[in-house]
Protein backbone atom coordinates (compact mmCIF):
# COMPACT_ATOMS: atom_id res chain seq x y z
CA UNK A 1 0.00 0.00 0.00
CA UNK A 2 1.34 3.41 -0.99
CA UNK A 3 0.62 6.67 0.86
CA UNK A 4 0.59 7.64 4.49
CA UNK A 5 -2.25 6.60 6.72
CA UNK A 6 -3.59 3.94 4.38
CA UNK A 7 -3.44 1.12 6.90
CA UNK A 8 -4.89 2.81 9.97
CA UNK A 9 -7.91 0.94 11.28
CA UNK A 10 -8.81 3.42 14.01
CA UNK A 11 -12.62 3.67 14.09
CA UNK A 12 -13.92 6.89 12.59
CA UNK A 13 -16.53 8.11 10.14
CA UNK A 14 -16.10 9.37 6.59
CA UNK A 15 -16.41 12.91 7.93
CA UNK A 16 -12.70 12.68 8.61
CA UNK A 17 -11.15 13.74 5.33
CA UNK A 18 -7.86 12.78 3.79
CA UNK A 19 -7.74 9.01 4.24
CA UNK A 20 -6.17 7.45 1.15
CA UNK A 21 -6.52 3.91 -0.15
CA UNK A 22 -3.95 3.22 -2.87
CA UNK A 23 -4.10 0.32 -5.28
CA UNK A 24 -2.82 -0.56 -8.72
CA UNK A 25 -3.09 2.39 -11.15
CA UNK A 26 -5.11 4.62 -8.79
CA UNK A 27 -5.59 5.96 -5.27
CA UNK A 28 -8.90 6.87 -3.65
CA UNK A 29 -9.04 9.78 -1.23
CA UNK A 30 -12.11 9.74 1.00
CA UNK A 31 -13.67 13.10 1.76
CA UNK A 32 -16.77 14.10 3.71
CA UNK A 33 -19.05 14.26 0.66
CA UNK A 34 -17.09 12.60 -2.14
CA UNK A 35 -14.36 10.23 -3.24
CA UNK A 36 -11.48 11.76 -5.18
CA UNK A 37 -9.89 9.21 -7.52
CA UNK A 38 -6.39 10.04 -8.71
CA UNK A 39 -5.01 7.90 -11.52
CA UNK A 40 -1.33 7.09 -11.79
CA UNK A 41 0.74 7.90 -14.84
CA UNK A 42 2.91 5.18 -16.28
CA UNK A 43 3.18 2.74 -19.13
CA UNK A 44 1.15 0.11 -17.27
CA UNK A 45 -1.73 2.41 -16.39
CA UNK A 46 -4.63 2.23 -18.88
CA UNK A 47 -4.53 5.20 -21.23
CA UNK A 48 -8.11 6.13 -20.38
CA UNK A 49 -7.14 6.57 -16.73
CA UNK A 50 -4.20 8.75 -17.71
CA UNK A 51 -6.42 10.86 -19.96
CA UNK A 52 -8.94 11.38 -17.14
CA UNK A 53 -6.26 12.34 -14.60
CA UNK A 54 -8.69 12.30 -11.72
CA UNK A 55 -12.41 11.95 -11.02
CA UNK A 56 -14.29 13.45 -8.09
CA UNK A 57 -17.33 11.32 -7.33
CA UNK A 58 -19.95 12.95 -5.05
CA UNK A 59 -21.52 10.46 -2.66
CA UNK A 60 -24.95 11.40 -4.04
CA UNK A 61 -23.82 9.90 -7.36
CA UNK A 62 -23.05 6.52 -5.76
CA UNK A 63 -25.67 3.81 -5.52
CA UNK A 64 -23.56 1.03 -4.05
CA UNK A 65 -20.11 -0.33 -3.27
CA UNK A 66 -18.89 -3.85 -3.97
CA UNK A 67 -15.83 -5.85 -2.98
CA UNK A 68 -14.98 -9.06 -4.81
CA UNK A 69 -12.00 -11.35 -5.45
CA UNK A 70 -9.89 -10.29 -8.42
CA UNK A 71 -7.35 -12.08 -10.57
CA UNK A 72 -3.91 -13.25 -9.50
CA UNK A 73 -4.11 -12.60 -5.78
CA UNK A 74 -6.06 -9.35 -5.81
CA UNK A 75 -9.35 -7.94 -4.60
CA UNK A 76 -11.45 -5.35 -6.39
CA UNK A 77 -13.27 -2.49 -4.70
CA UNK A 78 -15.81 -0.87 -7.02
CA UNK A 79 -18.05 2.15 -6.84
CA UNK A 80 -21.43 1.52 -8.46
CA UNK A 81 -22.80 4.76 -9.86
CA UNK A 82 -26.43 5.71 -10.24
CA UNK A 83 -27.62 5.53 -13.87
CA UNK A 84 -27.17 8.90 -15.55
CA UNK A 85 -24.91 10.32 -12.84
CA UNK A 86 -21.73 10.32 -14.93
CA UNK A 87 -21.59 11.44 -18.59
CA UNK A 88 -18.53 9.26 -19.17
CA UNK A 89 -20.27 6.03 -18.18
CA UNK A 90 -23.49 7.11 -19.87
CA UNK A 91 -21.62 7.62 -23.15
CA UNK A 92 -19.75 4.31 -22.70
CA UNK A 93 -23.09 2.48 -22.37
CA UNK A 94 -21.52 -0.64 -20.89
CA UNK A 95 -18.89 -1.04 -23.61
CA UNK A 96 -15.78 -0.59 -21.48
CA UNK A 97 -13.68 -3.62 -20.74
CA UNK A 98 -13.49 -4.58 -17.08
CA UNK A 99 -9.85 -3.50 -16.92
CA UNK A 100 -10.85 -0.11 -18.34
CA UNK A 101 -13.52 0.66 -15.74
CA UNK A 102 -12.33 3.86 -14.01
CA UNK A 103 -14.34 3.07 -10.87
CA UNK A 104 -12.59 -0.19 -9.99
CA UNK A 105 -9.72 -0.15 -7.51
CA UNK A 106 -7.55 -3.28 -7.67
CA UNK A 107 -5.66 -4.11 -4.48
CA UNK A 108 -3.37 -6.92 -3.29
CA UNK A 109 -5.39 -9.66 -1.57
CA UNK A 110 -3.69 -8.96 1.75
CA UNK A 111 -5.45 -5.56 1.77
CA UNK A 112 -8.90 -7.16 1.73
CA UNK A 113 -9.68 -6.33 5.38
CA UNK A 114 -8.75 -2.70 4.84
CA UNK A 115 -10.76 -2.54 1.62
CA UNK A 116 -13.77 -4.06 3.37
CA UNK A 117 -13.52 -1.43 6.09
CA UNK A 118 -13.63 1.42 3.59
CA UNK A 119 -16.43 -0.27 1.65
CA UNK A 120 -18.54 -0.44 4.82
CA UNK A 121 -17.74 3.19 5.65
CA UNK A 122 -18.86 4.28 2.20
CA UNK A 123 -22.05 2.24 2.29
CA UNK A 124 -23.00 3.86 5.59
CA UNK A 125 -22.90 7.28 3.91
CA UNK A 126 -25.07 6.46 0.88
CA UNK A 127 -28.59 7.86 0.80
CA UNK A 128 -29.49 8.00 -2.91
CA UNK A 129 -30.45 5.33 -5.44
CA UNK A 130 -32.07 5.02 -8.84
CA UNK A 131 -31.52 7.14 -11.95
CA UNK A 132 -30.03 10.60 -11.42
CA UNK A 133 -31.95 13.55 -12.82
CA UNK A 134 -28.72 15.25 -13.89
CA UNK A 135 -25.03 14.55 -14.24
CA UNK A 136 -23.37 14.62 -10.83
CA UNK A 137 -19.81 13.78 -11.93
CA UNK A 138 -18.04 16.45 -13.96
CA UNK A 139 -17.42 15.87 -17.65
CA UNK A 140 -13.89 15.95 -19.13
CA UNK A 141 -12.71 19.50 -19.72
CA UNK A 142 -12.82 21.11 -23.16
CA UNK A 143 -11.45 21.90 -25.66
CA UNK A 144 -11.02 18.35 -26.90
CA UNK A 145 -10.04 16.82 -30.22
CA UNK A 146 -9.07 13.50 -31.77
CA UNK A 147 -8.38 11.95 -35.14
CA UNK A 148 -10.89 9.42 -36.42
CA UNK A 149 -10.30 7.29 -39.52
CA UNK A 150 -12.14 9.65 -41.85
CA UNK A 151 -11.76 13.03 -40.20
CA UNK A 152 -10.69 15.20 -37.31
CA UNK A 153 -13.22 15.94 -34.57
CA UNK A 154 -12.97 19.03 -32.35
CA UNK A 155 -15.18 20.31 -29.55
CA UNK A 156 -14.81 23.77 -27.99
CA UNK A 157 -17.70 23.52 -25.55
CA UNK A 158 -20.27 25.17 -27.81
CA UNK A 159 -20.04 23.24 -31.09
CA UNK A 160 -18.63 20.03 -32.56
CA UNK A 161 -16.74 20.26 -35.83
CA UNK A 162 -15.76 17.48 -38.25
CA UNK A 163 -13.12 18.11 -40.89
CA UNK A 164 -12.81 15.28 -43.39
CA UNK A 165 -9.48 13.77 -44.38
CA UNK A 166 -8.43 13.52 -48.01
CA UNK A 167 -8.22 9.78 -47.52
CA UNK A 168 -10.71 7.82 -45.47
CA UNK A 169 -13.83 9.97 -45.88
CA UNK A 170 -16.61 8.60 -48.07
CA UNK A 171 -17.91 10.43 -51.13
CA UNK A 172 -21.12 11.16 -49.19
CA UNK A 173 -19.13 13.10 -46.61
CA UNK A 174 -17.11 14.91 -49.24
CA UNK A 175 -20.32 15.99 -50.95
CA UNK A 176 -21.66 17.29 -47.64
CA UNK A 177 -18.42 19.11 -46.83
CA UNK A 178 -16.89 19.83 -43.44
CA UNK A 179 -19.47 19.98 -40.67
CA UNK A 180 -20.17 22.12 -37.60
CA UNK A 181 -22.88 21.25 -35.09
CA UNK A 182 -23.85 23.73 -32.34
CA UNK A 183 -24.64 21.93 -29.09
CA UNK A 184 -28.16 23.37 -29.06
CA UNK A 185 -28.97 21.48 -32.26
CA UNK A 186 -28.04 18.11 -30.76
CA UNK A 187 -30.13 15.67 -28.73
CA UNK A 188 -27.43 13.21 -27.77
CA UNK A 189 -24.35 11.20 -28.71
CA UNK A 190 -23.88 7.62 -29.86
CA UNK A 191 -20.44 6.14 -29.12
CA UNK A 192 -19.42 2.70 -30.36
CA UNK A 193 -16.13 1.47 -28.98
CA UNK A 194 -13.21 1.27 -31.44
CA UNK A 195 -12.32 -2.00 -29.71
CA UNK A 196 -15.27 -3.68 -31.43
CA UNK A 197 -16.14 -3.94 -35.12
CA UNK A 198 -17.08 -0.68 -36.85
CA UNK A 199 -16.71 1.76 -33.96
CA UNK A 200 -17.89 5.33 -34.43
CA UNK A 201 -18.99 8.58 -32.81
CA UNK A 202 -22.34 9.80 -34.09
CA UNK A 203 -24.02 13.07 -33.15
CA UNK A 204 -27.79 12.77 -32.77
CA UNK A 205 -29.53 15.84 -34.12
CA UNK A 206 -32.87 17.30 -33.09
CA UNK A 207 -35.59 16.92 -35.72
CA UNK A 208 -33.15 15.52 -38.26
CA UNK A 209 -34.95 12.25 -38.96
CA UNK A 210 -33.37 8.82 -38.99
CA UNK A 211 -29.61 8.93 -39.72
CA UNK A 212 -27.99 6.72 -42.39
CA UNK A 213 -27.55 3.15 -41.18
CA UNK A 214 -23.83 3.21 -41.95
CA UNK A 215 -21.79 5.74 -39.98
CA UNK A 216 -19.33 6.16 -42.85
CA UNK A 217 -22.20 7.64 -44.90
CA UNK A 218 -23.40 9.99 -42.16
CA UNK A 219 -21.92 13.54 -42.14
CA UNK A 220 -22.85 13.70 -38.44
CA UNK A 221 -20.54 10.80 -37.58
CA UNK A 222 -16.86 9.91 -37.66
CA UNK A 223 -15.71 6.31 -37.88
CA UNK A 224 -12.85 4.61 -36.05
CA UNK A 225 -10.08 2.41 -37.36
CA UNK A 226 -6.84 0.90 -36.17
CA UNK A 227 -5.12 3.68 -34.24
CA UNK A 228 -7.89 6.18 -35.02
CA UNK A 229 -10.38 7.23 -32.37
CA UNK A 230 -8.96 5.18 -29.48
CA UNK A 231 -11.04 4.88 -26.31
CA UNK A 232 -8.91 7.28 -24.27
CA UNK A 233 -9.49 10.03 -26.85
CA UNK A 234 -12.95 9.42 -28.28
CA UNK A 235 -14.82 8.46 -25.09
CA UNK A 236 -13.91 11.59 -23.05
CA UNK A 237 -14.82 13.59 -26.16
CA UNK A 238 -18.23 11.89 -26.37
CA UNK A 239 -18.80 12.41 -22.63
CA UNK A 240 -18.00 16.12 -22.84
CA UNK A 241 -20.39 16.60 -25.75
CA UNK A 242 -23.12 14.62 -23.99
CA UNK A 243 -22.75 16.72 -20.84
CA UNK A 244 -22.96 19.93 -22.86
CA UNK A 245 -26.08 18.69 -24.64
CA UNK A 246 -27.75 17.84 -21.31
CA UNK A 247 -26.96 21.31 -19.97
CA UNK A 248 -28.08 23.20 -23.06
CA UNK A 249 -31.63 24.02 -24.06
CA UNK A 250 -32.28 23.77 -27.80
CA UNK A 251 -31.63 27.01 -29.63
CA UNK A 252 -32.57 27.96 -33.18
CA UNK A 253 -29.81 27.66 -35.72
CA UNK A 254 -28.36 31.03 -36.64
CA UNK A 255 -27.07 31.56 -40.12
CA UNK A 256 -23.60 33.10 -40.10
CA UNK A 257 -21.23 34.05 -42.88
CA UNK A 258 -18.47 31.53 -43.43
CA UNK A 259 -14.94 32.54 -42.62
CA UNK A 260 -12.61 32.96 -45.56
CA UNK A 261 -10.57 29.83 -46.23
CA UNK A 262 -6.98 29.35 -47.31
CA UNK A 263 -6.90 29.44 -51.16
CA UNK A 264 -4.43 26.53 -51.20
CA UNK A 265 -6.84 24.50 -49.10
CA UNK A 266 -9.73 25.29 -51.44
CA UNK A 267 -7.62 24.36 -54.48
CA UNK A 268 -6.71 21.02 -52.94
CA UNK A 269 -10.36 20.27 -52.17
CA UNK A 270 -11.40 21.11 -55.71
CA UNK A 271 -8.65 18.81 -57.00
CA UNK A 272 -9.90 15.98 -54.81
CA UNK A 273 -13.48 16.67 -55.89
CA UNK A 274 -12.33 16.39 -59.50
CA UNK A 275 -10.81 12.98 -58.77
CA UNK A 276 -14.14 11.82 -57.32
CA UNK A 277 -15.88 13.16 -60.42
CA UNK A 278 -13.53 11.34 -62.79
CA UNK A 279 -14.00 8.15 -60.80
CA UNK A 280 -17.76 8.39 -61.26
CA UNK A 281 -18.46 8.92 -57.57
CA UNK A 282 -19.80 12.44 -58.13
CA UNK A 283 -22.23 13.41 -60.90
CA UNK A 284 -21.67 16.36 -63.24
CA UNK A 285 -24.32 18.37 -61.40
CA UNK A 286 -22.91 17.54 -57.96
CA UNK A 287 -19.43 18.45 -59.15
CA UNK A 288 -20.56 21.84 -60.45
CA UNK A 289 -22.57 22.68 -57.32
CA UNK A 290 -19.84 21.66 -54.88
CA UNK A 291 -17.12 23.42 -56.88
CA UNK A 292 -19.18 26.61 -56.83
CA UNK A 293 -19.63 26.29 -53.04
CA UNK A 294 -15.89 25.91 -52.55
CA UNK A 295 -15.06 28.87 -54.77
CA UNK A 296 -17.59 30.96 -52.83
CA UNK A 297 -15.54 30.41 -49.68
CA UNK A 298 -12.57 32.31 -51.14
Amino acid sequence: MRGEGTEKLVPHTMSRMGDVLAGFHAAWEFESDSVLIRYERGIRTPKLFQALGERRVPLEAVEGVSLAPGKRGTVVLRIELRPGADPLMEAAAGQLKESGDPYRLVLPAERETLAEYYADELRAQLTESGPAERHLVAAPEVPLQFKAYDGKATFDGSAVAFRWFWTGASSAKWKAGDQRFPVGELSGVEWRSPEVFEGHLRLLRRDAGAPPAQADQDPAAVVFGLGYGPVHESLPFAAAVLAAVRNCAPVPAVSTARARRDPADIAERIRHLGELHQAGLVTDEEFSVKKAELLAEL
